[in-house]
C-alpha cells in the first residue's frame, strides 16, 4: 500500500484532534482522560512506519480508553520548538494537566502499547 493511503487510513481509523500552538493548552490540558498527541511531519519516514504500524494494530488499540490528538509540526514550527524536538515522530502523553511522558522515537508495536497500558491503568 502506497504512503499517502497509509497515511490517510491512520487518520481515518484513529480520528486524531488537530492540535496547534493556538489550542495547545485548551484541547490538552482540560479533563482528566488520558491524551496521546501524535507529533509527525508530512514525508517523514520514521512517522510513516509508526503510522504504519498503529494501523496495523487498531483493533488492539481501538479499545483504550483515551483521546488521540495531533500535529504536523513541519508546518508548527512553533509547537515543535515548545517540546524541543530533535526528531519526529513524538507521543507525548497527559493527563490532568501533567505529561506523563514522551515516547521517542516509536519503538514498535509491543514497547509502545506496554507503555500505553501502564498509563491506562
Amino acid at each position: 500500500m502506497e504512503l499517502l493511503a497509509l497515511s490517510l487510513q491512520f487518520f481515518d481509523l484513529y480520528k486524531p484532534t488537530l492540535v496547534s500552538t493556538q489550542n495547545f493548552d485548551e484541547k490538552i490540558i482540560d479533563d482528566d482522560r488520558l491524551k496521546i498527541i501524535f507529533l509527525w511531519g508530512i514525508n517523514c519516514p520514521n512517522c510513516e512506519i509508526a503510522k504504519k504500524v498503529l494501523t496495523e494494530y487498531f483493533d488492539e488499540a481501538k479499545n483504550w480508553d483515551l483521546d488521540w490528538y495531533h500535529a504536523n509540526v513541519y508546518e508548527d514550527f512553533e509547537l515543535a520548538n515548545r517540546f524541543g524536538l530533535h526528531g519526529i515522530p513524538v507521543f507525548l502523553v497527559y493527563r490532568a494537566q501533567k505529561r506523563l511522558g514522551k515516547i521517542s522515537p516509536f519503538p514498535g508495536w509491543g514497547a509502545f502499547s506496554e507503555a500505553i497500558a501502564k498509563l491506562l491503568t
